[in-house]
């Protein structure tokens, strides 16, 4: 880092000029260990899983549209998959925990803890072995996509209901009201929004998730789809690799992979400030500053994508830009 700090003050430009995107290329030569990185390989996992929550009627939408846009993903139509064919990325599709049999197919990785997890305003979301499985089975993921060349990692998700233990797994870590930190997710009215915020209460009130322990609090509230997001990004910082981190879902996953190795946080790199109520809190706590605010709310990893794009452009800054010496170019006088 202070060898790609001292490069980024002697490149072709004043001292600071390029703002946040120098401090990014010096975050990125620290993970990768290289004062002049570069990125070749750009993969978004986008991961998905059902909730048993949404019997509370915390959704405007049915269960039944996670499995069909899992359909969309996979035939290359959904939102993610235009944004990662404009950065260069590759997307890979994983069932964590959908409610239903997704239609086999070749670009599909099945790594389904269950179907859905169980309602967590009425008790735990899930068994703590399965927690252990989900966070497993997103290492395993990483692993493969390792194998094949992966320079930055971006996550997203795809899961009715959602944002609702999201919600929950950051009242349980920051110690906050639940009202403080439940939005309206995927649109729901001002009674959906009630709805989400009694649940909320209900979960904390109920599981007594312990903040001090991030595997019980994605045991007690959390979803399949969080934990193995979680487990992505705890298996890409072992290997060194920067993890883009989308919005409100992929944050609260974040959380719990900062709970669990508190190391993990200087790894993160924050796309983007959601439109989601809360996420500026969720960020504060992880001491993240996005990289743009652009009111997005879809979740699937699209803010990773665009803020992926930023990364390379760091990193290109850093490498490929002449310092003063080189393009013979007199430095600042005095």
């Amino acid at each position: 880092m202070d060898a790609a700090r001292a490069r980024q003050d002697t490149l072709t430009k004043p001292r600071g000029s390029l703002g946040r995107l120098e401090a990014l290329s010096v975050q990125l030569a620290g993970i990768f260990g290289d004062p002049r990185p570069r990125i070749r390989h750009k993969v978004i996992v986008t991961m998905a899983g059902d909730h048993g929550v949404v019997a509370e009627g915390v959704s405007a939408y049915p269960q039944a549209v996670t499995a069909q846009m899992m359909d969309n993903f996979l035939r290359g139509g959904a939102a993610i998959n235009v944004l990662a064919r404009h950065v260069g990325a590759r997307v890979v599709i994983v069932d964590m925990g959908v409610a239903a049999d997704v239609d086999p197919h070749p670009d599909l990785v099945v790594k389904k803890v269950a179907r859905g997890t169980s309602n967590l305003a009425r008790g735990p979301a899930m068994t703590r072995q399965q927690a252990s499985r989900a966070l497993m089975a997103g290492a395993e993921v990483v692993g493969a996509e390792l194998a094949q060349g992966l320079d930055v990692l971006g996550v997203g998700e795809m899961g009715i209901g959602n944002t609702t233990p999201a919600a929950a797994i950051a009242a349980a870590l920051i110690g906050c009201p639940a009202a403080e930190v439940v939005g309206r997710g995927t649109g729901v009215d001002d009674a959906g929004l009630g709805r989400k915020v009694m649940a909320v209460e209900n979960a904390l009130s109920v599981n007594q998730p312990d903040p001090a322990d991030a595997l019980d609090v994605l045991t007690k509230v959390g979803g399949f789809e969080i934990g193995g997001i979680a487990g992505a990004m705890l298996a890409a910082a072992a290997h060194r690799r920067p993890v883009m981190v989308d919005g409100f879902i992929s944050t609260a996953a974040a959380m719990i992979a900062v709970g669990l190795v508190p190391e993990m946080k200087s790894y993160l790199v924050a796309a983007h400030r959601s439109q989601e109520h809360g996420h500026g809190r969720m960020l504060e706590w992880l001491g993240l500053e996005p990289l743009l605010e652009l009111d997005m709310r879809l979740g699937e990893g699209t803010g990773a994508a665009l803020g992926m794009s930023l990364v390379e452009t760091a990193c290109k800054i850093l490498d490929e830009m002449a310092t003063f010496g080189e393009a013979g170019i007199a430095g600042k006088a005095g």
